[in-house]
């Protein structure tokens, strides 16, 4: 699927670069709200374990700084805002202390690594909630508001930026944790995660949201982690979390198409961004893209504890987080398919 629209992706990326000159207006700003996918580093600042403020991330960042971002570099909200022609990275909110007026008008970060759409998750890991996110968007707002001066201009930036949200990941890693199975069925608890969803792009909608590019889960039984975890010596996949994964995106995928025509969402645009099937094209036929290991991490677990030479060469970046390169690849035809419904 991800290989067969590399030619015609290439050459409309080549267009989408140009417009990046500051010639795009078709996107006005970008939002992230979520977990670790796209966190670029509100975490911190928090009193929790799970940052990516510190050596060897950030390896391939700018001047080699680790900002906060889970990987070796820039992250899928940074491709998504450079692919959209609005801007080259995207400040993590609670990072800025003085937030500058081009970054209030093309948007900020939110999201938190660790996240979940299920509150339980995040309280578990003392990272930032949806409502926690919902609260620091709503005081951008008012930094918004008094950098325009214009509550038609602010109205016309919200209305018109590109919400990315990535919820879920987290939250399968810890139902199959023993306690919580015993809690609810498979079946019942991907409904509620659906649930969740669509209340929280309820709040962001009565914000003043009306884009949005709801991410799918990653296959999340096949990252290096649960590979490592429940593989065995050939490091298979944890099928039943994918299992898991695959049945909360399919419903999450029919839940939006139907939220088009709900009057509580009039106006709002909806695209499904299929983080599953991108990620596990690149895990089942790496060598079709440039990888050479789909299975181990480059840094950060026991298998790799010093970090690889090449991280270009890896899927994962350390434990659960894909490389940069991962994020370059899979972003193109992805932003390609957001471009198109969003429009």
């Amino acid at each position: 699927m991800l290989r067969e629209n590399i030619l015609v992706l290439t050459l409309f990326s080549i267009y989408c670069l140009s417009s990046a000159a500051g010639q795009n207006k078709s996107f006005s700003a970008v939002f992230a709200f979520g977990d670790s996918i796209l966190d670029t580093g509100n975490n911190n600042r928090l009193l929790t374990l799970l940052k990516g403020n510190f050596w060897p991330y950030g390896w391939n960042y700018d001047y080699k700084i680790p900002t906060g971002r889970f990987g070796n570099g820039r992250v899928f909200t940074d491709m998504v805002a450079q692919e959209l022609g609005v801007k080259r990275v995207v400040p993590a909110y609670r990072r800025l202390r003085r937030i500058k007026p081009d970054d209030l008008k093309t948007g900020v970060c939110f999201a938190s690594g660790g996240s979940g759409i299920d509150h339980l998750t995040s309280r578990t890991l003392g990272v930032l909630s949806t409502g926690d996110q919902i609260g620091d968007f709503k005081k951008y707002l008012k930094k918004l508001k008094n950098a325009t001066k214009n509550k038609k201009e602010m109205k016309k930036i919200i209305s018109n930026a590109v919400f990315l949200i990535s919820e879920g990941n987290n939250d399968i890693g810890y139902f199959v944790t023993p306690a919580r199975l015993r809690l609810r069925s498979i079946d019942t608890y991907t409904s509620d995660m659906v649930f969740w969803t669509k209340a929280f792009l309820q709040d962001l909608y009565d914000l003043g949201a009306r884009k949005f590019a709801v991410m799918g889960v990653i296959p999340v039984g096949c990252l290096p982690f649960h590979r490592f975890l429940f593989g065995g010596v050939f490091a298979w996949c944890n099928f039943k979390m994918n299992r898991i994964s695959e049945d909360f995106n399919t419903k999450l995928q029919k839940a939006l198409i139907g939220y088009e025509v709900e009057e509580s969402f009039k106006g709002a645009k909806f695209v499904y961004v299929d983080m599953y099937g991108s990620i596990m094209d690149l895990i089942n036929h790496p060598k079709a893209y440039g990888f050479t290991e789909a299975k181990r991490s480059c840094c950060c677990m026991v298998t790799s504890i010093i970090p690889c030479r090449n991280p270009d060469e890896y899927v994962f970046y350390d434990f659960a987080h894909p490389t940069m390169k991962t994020y370059e690849v899979i972003s193109k035809p992805l932003v390609y398919q957001m471009r198109k419904g969003l429009a």
